[in-house]
């Protein structure tokens, strides 16, 4: 009986989670993840999403330690381990990483499932992104997917799906409201800084299509007066790019940022933003909640995400 044919009982099939901007709200989320869907037993993780995303950050959190070899922070000319993994070797690493799409730039794909597989069969775990562009030629699931998209879907895959291009078609459709919320967010926050000299972070949270800003005190800032202005700002249609490790520039304005790469390109490409026109209070934190909206209102997919055939 090989690894991928233990017998199991499962009855997720799947779950969705807020995909927070910026590591290290992102890093908790993994960690949580981590301890309640993956298994020891889990030799076969698929991780799905755009470039930006945070795929990467994802894997960090849920594999603390793992080295990571592909080259989203710079060119990485190390060969992955993953090709020099023997069976006879006693110190043989147990989890290893690859980015499928990367890969393929240097490695025929027949190469990449040969390793994949040999892994796979003698007991070590395989993490692999861009899972859905290796699976044709793979020929089997993995055991628990990752999408990464507005939501983060795990999904732990049966005969009846989902298939992973089937949740590669939900981040794909979904992601464009995670950017342009991010964006946004950050805008707000830039004149807030600016104009009523708030310092961020305050608290962040998130809500559909959009972002949530805590405050430990009711602001007296004008909601609609603060609307304006950053309305103002997407209307200007603005460069937004990254600019180092942890900044990104909106337009010749540098700011901080912990999920630089998880933006539209420019403000103009925010779509139908709005600021919900009372702060929210939460009564048991005892928090004020100010609530900005991206978009309009759109169904996902998930209803798709299996196929019964039934």
């Amino acid at each position: 009986m090989t690894p991928l044919s233990l017998p199991r009982h499962d009855t997720l099939v799947y779950a969705a989670y807020y995909a927070p901007r910026g590591s290290p709200r992102l890093y908790m989320l993994a960690g949580e993840l981590s301890q309640r869907y993956l298994l020891p037993t889990d030799l076969l993780v698929g991780v799905i999403g755009p470039e930006g995303s945070g795929k990467s950050t994802l894997i960090k959190g849920l594999f603390p330690g793992l080295e990571l070899t592909n080259d989203d922070d710079g060119v990485n000319v190390k060969t992955a381990p993953l090709y020099g993994f023997s069976p006879d070797d006693y110190f043989s690493g147990h989890t290893f990483h690859i980015d499928a799409r990367y890969e393929l730039a240097f490695r025929q794909k027949y190469e990449i499932v040969d390793c994949i597989k040999n892994a796979v069969a003698h007991g070590r775990r395989v993490v692999i992104e861009h899972f859905d562009i290796i699976f044709p030629a793979l020929g089997y699931n993995a055991q628990i997917i990752f999408g990464v998209g507005e939501e983060i879907i795990v999904a732990r895959p049966s005969v009846f799906g989902p298939r992973p291009d089937n949740i590669k078609s939900v981040v794909d459709r979904t992601i464009k409201f995670r950017r342009m919320a991010h964006s946004a967010e950050d805008i707000a926050w830039m004149i807030l800084a600016q104009d009523y000299h708030f310092t961020p972070p305050i608290f962040h949270s998130d809500v559909k299509h959009g972002f949530v800003i805590r405050f430990a005190e009711k602001p007296t800032i004008d909601i609609e007066e603060l609307e304006a202005k950053v309305k103002a700002v997407i209307a200007a249609d603005i460069p937004i790019g990254q600019k180092g490790e942890q900044k990104i520039d909106v337009g010749g304005n540098v700011i901080a940022c912990t999920g630089p790469r998880t933006h539209v390109k420019r403000s103009g490409q925010i779509e139908n933003f709005r600021l919900i026109k009372e702060y929210k209070h939460d009564l048991i934190t005892n928090e004020y909640m100010l609530v900005g909206v991206v978009g309009q209102k759109e169904t996902a997919g998930y209803e798709d995400i299996n196929e019964a055939g039934l």
